[in-house]
C-alpha cells in the first residue's frame, strides 16, 4: 500500500509530465500555424502590395474621363496592374509595325547621343534581351563550383558561355557563372570557370533560388535514379589532393622568389 508521501510525489509527477508536455503541444501548434499562416499572409501581402503600387501609378496617368472608378460607386483593385499589362502589350504591337520601328530608332539614336544616359541604356538593352530570349541558356541551369578555393562548394547558375576577350586570353572552354549570396540572391559575383570544373545539377533554377534564400534550410530532393545517386560524380579526395598541390607550388614558387 502506498503511502501519502508516494501517492503525493506521484501526482506531483504526473503534474509536471502533463505541464511539460502540454507547453510542448502547445507549441508545436503555434509553430504549425505559423508554418501554415506565415508564406500565405507574407504571399498576400506582396501581392497586395504590388497590386497597389501599379493601381496608385497607373490611376494618375488615365484621365478623369476615362478613369472607371469615378463612374462606379466602388473601386476596383487591380484595374491599374490591367492596364499596365494591356499598355504594355499595345507597346509591343506598336513597335512591330514600319512607324513603331521608326519611333524606337530615333529614340535610340537620341538616348545614344547623352554620355551617361547610352551607357545605362545599352546595358539594360543587352541583359532584357539576353533574359528574355526563348532559346536562350541564360539562368536555366543551377551548377555546382569550388569557390572560394578547391574544397569549398557553393551553388551558383549558369549565365552562358564565356565570350569575347575573356574567352580569347584562356586556353580552355569558360563559362560565365552567377553565383548569388545568401538570402538575397539578387546580389553576387561574375565568376568566368573552365567548363570542367563547372557541375550542372539536376534541380531546377526554381529549386535552386529556394536553396540559396533559406541559407541551405530547404533542400530540393535528388531527382536522379537511384543507380546515378550511388555514382557520384564530384570525388572529394580529389579536390583536396588539388588543394595540397596548389599549396606546395605556392610554397615552393615563394622559396624560389625569396632565394632570387
Amino acid at each position: 500500500m502506498k503511502s501519502p508521501n508516494n501517492s503525493g510525489g506521484f501526482l506531483q509527477r504526473r503534474a509536471r509530465r502533463f505541464r511539460r508536455s502540454f507547453s510542448t503541444r502547445l507549441r508545436n501548434y503555434f509553430l504549425a500555424g505559423v508554418l501554415v499562416t506565415a508564406p500565405l499572409t507574407i504571399t498576400v501581402w506582396l501581392a497586395l502590395q504590388i497590386v497597389e503600387f501599379f493601381d496608385s501609378t497607373v490611376r494618375d496617368l488615365i484621365p478623369q474621363s476615362y478613369n472607371p472608378e469615378l463612374h462606379l460607386p466602388f473601386s476596383i483593385p487591380g484595374i491599374g496592374l490591367v492596364i499596365f499589362l494591356i499598355g504594355i502589350t499595345l507597346i509591343g504591337a506598336l513597335t512591330a509595325g514600319l512607324l513603331g520601328r521608326f519611333f524606337m530608332r530615333t529614340s535610340e539614336r537620341l538616348v545614344n547621343s547623352m554620355p551617361v544616359v547610352r551607357t545605362i541604356y545599352n546595358a539594360l538593352k543587352q541583359i532584357f534581351e539576353t533574359v528574355l530570349k526563348t532559346k536562350t541558356d541564360a539562368f536555366r541551369h543551377v551548377v555546382l563550383i569550388e569557390y572560394p578555393r578547391r574544397g569549398i562548394w557553393c551553388l551558383g547558375f549558369l549565365s552562358g558561355e564565356t565570350e569575347g576577350e575573356v574567352q580569347n586570353l584562356t586556353d580552355e572552354a569558360m563559362l560565365n557563372i552567377f553565383l548569388p549570396t545568401t538570402p538575397n540572391p539578387t546580389s553576387g559575383f561574375l565568376l568566368f570557370l573552365p567548363k570542367r570544373d563547372v557541375n550542372i545539377l539536376q534541380m531546377t533554377v526554381e529549386e535552386g533560388i529556394k536553396m540559396v534564400v533559406s541559407g541551405g534550410l530547404v533542400t530540393p530532393n535528388d531527382p536522379r535514379s537511384l543507380e546515378e545517386q550511388a555514382r557520384p560524380q564530384v570525388h572529394v579526395q580529389t579536390s583536396m589532393e588539388r588543394v595540397a598541390a596548389d599549396e606546395a607550388f605556392s610554397t615552393d614558387k615563394r622559396s624560389r622568389s625569396l632565394t632570387d
